[in-house]
């Protein structure tokens, strides 16, 4: 089939994510991907500056990562984790657990980021109902949030101005209090967490658990908060008695400069949430870790298990490929890569600010935000930027970058001066 063939039949017959079918925003055929680049069906190779929604931070097409993928499929490529075990599952879960506050240690494989949050969100009402409190069954959470795009994720999602509100009508109501102002701990004030404190006074007896995106806002907005913010809600959680999710699918493995976004603010969540970065973007796998309580909770109850079993759960060439993925980032030295990013990123969009249809400049880590005043044009942006030879997928009024860890210093400049090109 060629490239034209390959384009008309995706036209006809293929729904894109959050696009409509019939009035879709134009798509472009990749036949390859090496490092940094992807390579279109007409020849032309452009820099990836998205990491394939944040996941592929080695880049494309990686031989240590091919390696463990075809070393794998040699053995078996899946085989299923009810009664049965095998030695990726455990040589990874090895690996999570020497980057994990010590009371994060009950590992709860999924197959995707979505799934990862439903489990949290299952296992914190379990937990309160294995402690005859079924009552404590809602949940509260921080507007401009993204968790997810099945059920129980979108319900803790902005109700408003999130991309599921058309959805309110069935999900449940749950608390939102408005996001914190603050995007770093120069800025924090403790009046910041009335609206949260005053939630957590009137409703601490039905809600089940706290969720939020420490650190990074992602697909809700792309917002940073102050650590402090974190930690203050972490605080309010142990004295209402309520249990912390940290949702980390964004923000593991070094995108915001540290290994784990908590890993800025210092706290121990009861439940946190891994994903997309878990393999290098090679196959769709995530992880809940659970306290030892809430699993020894669960297990000590009356019904003695947790519902809930992915029939890919624990598969092992997703298994295999995040563990070498997982020792990749140690061998590249990622915090080095991350900072030097961050340096560079600064350097090529902080002076963005000054322009007339800028709303905000936002970098933190590898990741760069432009906020503009008005909603971009994506069937007119999409294939310009391509033109000039950068891969971004902008959405509402944001235009950002979440680069591979291994790009090098000329890409990430070609990348910034895109941006403003496209802003000027």
């Amino acid at each position: 089939m060629d490239k034209q063939d390959t384009l008309a039949f995706d036209k006809q017959h293929l729904w894109h994510p959050y696009s409509s079918f019939t009035n879709p925003t134009p798509v472009f055929d990749v036949v390859r991907a090496e490092g940094v680049y992807l390579e279109l069906g007409d020849g032309r190779k452009v820099i990836d500056g998205m990491s394939s929604w944040w996941c592929a931070i080695h880049g494309y097409n990686h031989p240590v990562l091919n390696e463990a993928i075809h070393q794998q499929l040699d053995k078996m490529a899946h085989v299923m984790f009810g009664g049965l075990t095998h030695q990726p599952a455990v040589e990874l879960g090895k690996r999570l657990i020497s980057i994990l506050p010590q009371n994060l240690n009950r590992i709860f494989y999924a197959d995707s980021g979505s799934v990862s949050v439903e489990v949290a969100m299952k296992m914190a009402i379990q937990y309160w109902y294995s402690k005859g409190l079924s009552n404590k069954n809602r949940f509260a959470t921080v507007r401009g949030g993204y968790h997810g795009d099945t059920t129980g994720p979108m319900s803790v999602c902005d109700p408003v101005n999130g991309m599921h509100h058309m959805f309110r009508s069935i999900l449940p109501e749950y608390y939102f209090v408005d996001r914190p102002v603050a995007a770093t701990d120069d800025y924090f004030d403790i009046s910041e967490m009335n609206q949260l404190r005053s939630v957590f006074e009137k409703h601490h007896a039905e809600i089940a658990a706290f969720i939020i995106e420490p650190i990074l806002q992602g697909a809700g907005g792309m917002r940073f908060m102050a650590p402090q913010y974190v930690l203050e809600c972490r605080k309010l959680c142990d004295e209402f008695d309520i249990l912390m999710i940290c949702d980390e699918i964004a923000t593991g493995f070094g995108r915001t400069g540290s290994m784990l976004a908590i890993d800025q603010v210092g706290i121990v969540p009861d439940l946190l949430c891994l994903g997309k970065a878990l393999t290098g973007g090679y196959m769709s796998f995530a992880a809940t870790i659970a306290s030892s309580e809430i699993a020894n909770i669960i297990s000590e109850s009356e019904a003695g298990t947790f519902m809930h079993g992915p029939t890919f759960m624990g598969n092992p060439l997703a298994c295999s490929v995040a563990c070498a993925s997982f020792d990749l980032l140690h061998a590249i030295d990622w915090r080095t890569n991350v900072i030097r990013i961050e340096t560079q990123l600064k350097k090529g969009l902080l002076p963005l600010k000054n322009e007339s249809k800028v709303a905000d400049v936002r970098v933190k880590g590898a990741v760069g935000v432009l906020e503009l005043k008005e909603n971009v044009d994506m069937k007119t942006l999409q294939p310009w930027l391509l033109g000039q030879g950068v891969w971004l997928r902008p959405f509402g009024k944001l235009l950002y970058t979440m680069p591979p860890y291994i790009i090098n210093n000329d890409e990430i400049d070609k990348i910034t001066k895109v941006i403003a090109q496209a802003v000027q």
